[in-house]
């Protein structure tokens, strides 16, 4: 992919856009309402809810690497659901009082766009459910012979990352 193409990996924090409208370009409108500006995308309408394709999830925005496949499961939300993170340190976690009750907002640790809240009613190990928006993510794809697992609707295999945040969170259903 071409750097400034939606979803590009980008090389440095040099790389990253700095003004509104350099973001807005590299992004789209949709893509800049979710990760500029902390929107969410309405239930079951995004491009990753029901995908089972191995492979990773990078940030639309930057390209870092947020989510796994072998992470997805199919929480009933209307939104990807993740039980961890990648790697530690992929997403950084922020108190978020945008309405009543508080929540715990995720963001990509590199470029700080926002990517949906994390909860604490996932499945084991971790007990966390990652609800993220679709157009904050993109799906790069495992090779045919490469490993990943498809979208589980039950527990996850002992042994998460343990991407789990500082503060609690007080639940809801979506991003």
């Amino acid at each position: 992919m071409a750097a400034g193409s939606p979803g590009a990996a980008l090389t440095g924090p040099a790389d990253l856009p700095r003004s509104e409208e350099q973001w807005r370009a590299r992004l789209g409108e949709d893509a800049f309402r979710i990760l500029r500006r902390r929107g969410t995308e309405a239930p079951y309408t995004g491009a990753y809810v029901h995908v089972q394709a191995a492979g990773s999830y990078r940030c639309a925005g930057c390209g870092a690497r947020l989510f796994s496949s072998d992470h997805k499961y199919d929480s009933g939300t209307g939104w990807p659901s993740f039980w961890d993170v990648a790697e530690a340190g992929a997403v950084a976690h922020h108190r978020d009082w945008s309405m009543i009750v508080p929540r715990t907002e995720v963001r990509c640790a590199r470029c700080q766009g926002h990517l949906g809240h994390v909860f604490r009613d996932g499945p084991a190990p971790t007990g966390r459910r990652y609800c993220i928006n679709s157009l904050a993510l993109r799906l790069e794809r495992a090779p045919a012979s490469g490993h990943g697992a498809a979208v589980r609707a039950g527990p996850p295999p002992e042994g998460g990352q343990g991407g789990r945040p500082d503060d609690g969170e007080a639940g809801g259903d979506g991003p």
